[in-house]
């Protein structure tokens, strides 16, 4: 499985005292291998501070304060990857009546945005008593399964979120006690 992601940091210096790119592929890998996702993908992670998450927060959702994690998904599914068309072969070119999520360059499901707030990761980590790379894994794990279609609005999606969450980041050994 390719997984293509393009980080956006303006300054990665000390970010974290782990390899955060390995980290994110792991988890990426394991969300969408669980997930049974069979598409190579394309997404992008972008670290911003409090204020940038604060005022994308305000723009998108229309709650002025900072949080921890943005999902910005590009494919409109409700976990029902059939929706999206395989591109693979060479009628590629010739498709135009399907909605296409494919990255015309990569041919890669653009499936869509990440954002962290990194003081958030670090903050959290305090207050849960973990670790930071596990505050970063788990923010990652919960963001893909935004990105895939799942959400916690209502007690089912969130149990059903939870439950996915814990199993990826104990398959990865990924745990609080880290």
């Amino acid at each position: 499985m390719t997984i293509y992601y393009d980080f956006e940091i303006d300054n990665n210096d000390g970010l974290f005292d782990f390899d955060y790119e390995t980290i994110a592929s792991n988890v990426i890998r394991k969300v969408l291998t669980n997930e049974h996702f069979p598409y190579e993908v394309e997404i992008s992670i972008s670290f911003v501070d409090e204020d940038a998450i604060r005022a994308i927060n305000q723009e998108y959702r229309d709650i002025d304060k900072p949080t921890d994690v943005l999902s910005f998904p590009m494919v409109d599914f409700d976990k029902d990857f059939s929706l999206i068309k395989d591109r693979t072969n060479e009628m590629y070119d010739f498709i135009r009546d399907e909605i296409d999520y494919y990255n015309p360059d990569t041919r890669e499901v653009a499936l869509g945005d990440i954002v962290l707030c990194v003081p958030k990761i670090y903050s959290q980590a305090k207050e849960y008593n973990h670790s930071i790379l596990r505050e970063y894994a788990f923010l990652i794990t919960h963001s893909m399964l935004h990105l895939l279609g799942f959400d916690h609005m209502e007690d089912d999606e969130r149990r059903i979120m939870e439950a996915k969450q814990t199993k990826i980041l104990e398959s990865l050994d990924i745990t609080r006690d880290l």
